[in-house]
């Protein structure tokens, strides 16, 4: 339950109401760990199951609503299975530490290897069609002949975005052994997973958008000096 927030072109582009998404996949499920896992009512496997049901539901609507599934949407749906196993099966809880670390972690690596490839992911996850006139501003580079020192910052916009989940995973690890100390499928350790999904938001996932939202600006600052357009003009529709 680990949040992996979209980058900001994706996050914009997606249809629907973001305050549903975190009230179904992030308070509903942290309300039934914490509230309904005792023996007197749905008992800790029972409320782990109900509340990981949840992100799930969300998760195959939202790749039905769009036709579309992506790769950040599937580890999302893997990570989600991963937590309910570990708490089924009674694993220790240092490996729901690790499973939280793991996927931006993974993430962040696909980043940054396609650095050496001939398209970076940046060009998916910040610069892309969704968000920006692609094929204006490649137009206003080859006028200017600036098409190297672009490619050039998107480069290093790759390696900045692999920090950002790098922070991630780091954050969710420490996090996670901080706060999930009780042996997994007892009430204690719903309890505790509740409380980590509440303060993984603000902790991990909001900072984290913070940093790609300035990502994004500092690229499109770059494109701005090279192409010598305006924001505005960049933007898809402007």
């Amino acid at each position: 339950m680990d949040p992996a927030p979209a980058p900001p072109a994706q996050a914009s582009a997606a249809k629907g109401n973001p305050l549903l998404e975190i009230g179904i996949t992030i308070l509903v499920p942290a309300i039934v760990l914490m509230q309904l896992s005792s023996a007197e009512r749905l008992g800790p496997a029972g409320a782990l199951v109900l509340a990981l049901a949840f992100p799930l539901f969300w998760g195959v609507r939202e790749a039905v609503t769009r036709r579309k599934v992506s790769g950040i949407a599937i580890l999302g749906v893997v990570s989600t299975l991963l937590t309910g196993g570990i708490g089924l099966l009674k694993v220790d809880p240092f490996w729901l530490a690790v499973k939280e670390a793991g996927v931006p972690l993974l993430i962040g690596l696909a980043v940054l290897g396609s650095n050496w490839t001939r398209w970076p992911l940046i060009r998916i996850l910040v610069f892309n069609p969704n968000l920006f006139d692609v094929e204006r501003i490649e137009q206003a580079l080859q006028q200017r002949g600036t098409q190297v020192a672009f490619e050039l910052r998107l480069r290093t916009g790759t390696w900045l975005l692999a920090c950002t989940f790098f922070f991630s995973a780091t954050m969710n690890y420490v996090l996670a052994r901080w706060i999930v100390t009780s042996p997994a499928g007892t009430e204690a350790f719903n309890a505790e997973l509740g409380r980590l999904t509440l303060l993984s938001y603000p902790a991990i996932a909001l900072p984290s958008m913070v940093m790609m939202v300035a990502l994004m600006f500092w690229l499109a600052r770059g494109a701005r000096q090279l192409t010598g357009m305006d924001l505005g003009q960049m933007l898809r529709g402007g």
